[in-house]
């Protein structure tokens, strides 16, 4: 049985991404060292991994499904307002039954989160 699905996601720098994932998204740092955190919230996990030479090729866009976006929303648009995808600002029902508003960090990775 599956249970999770932990990305690794690439930055030039280590602080680039826990910018986005504990600063803006409210993830904690379970593990960090010089060139690895891993981070969590609820049930979401992430490895944010510094490796320019990766960063360079994948600006990955990641989906997190929550039953609370509303609280989500209000969270992240008052804490970091600047954070909010700019197509994606508010939350927005989408043709595939979907709830959805986005995060865009400066280095292009973005973040969705959905609700059905």
């Amino acid at each position: 049985m599956m249970t999770r699905l932990v990305p690794n996601i690439f930055y030039n720098r280590l602080s680039e991404g826990l910018d986005l994932f504990v600063t803006c998204l409210g993830f904690k740092v379970l593990h960090q060292d010089k060139t690895l955190a891993v981070v969590a919230r609820d049930g979401a996990k992430a490895h944010i991994v510094e490796s320019p030479e990766f960063a360079a090729k994948d600006r990955p866009e990641i989906r997190i499904e929550t039953d609370t976006i509303e609280e989500l929303y209000r969270e992240i648009s008052s804490k970091t307002p600047e954070m909010l995808h700019p197509n994606s600002k508010r939350i927005e029902k989408k043709p595939w039954g979907a709830r959805e508003f986005g995060v865009l960090d400066k280095t292009g990775v973005c973040v969705v989160f959905q609700q059905f």
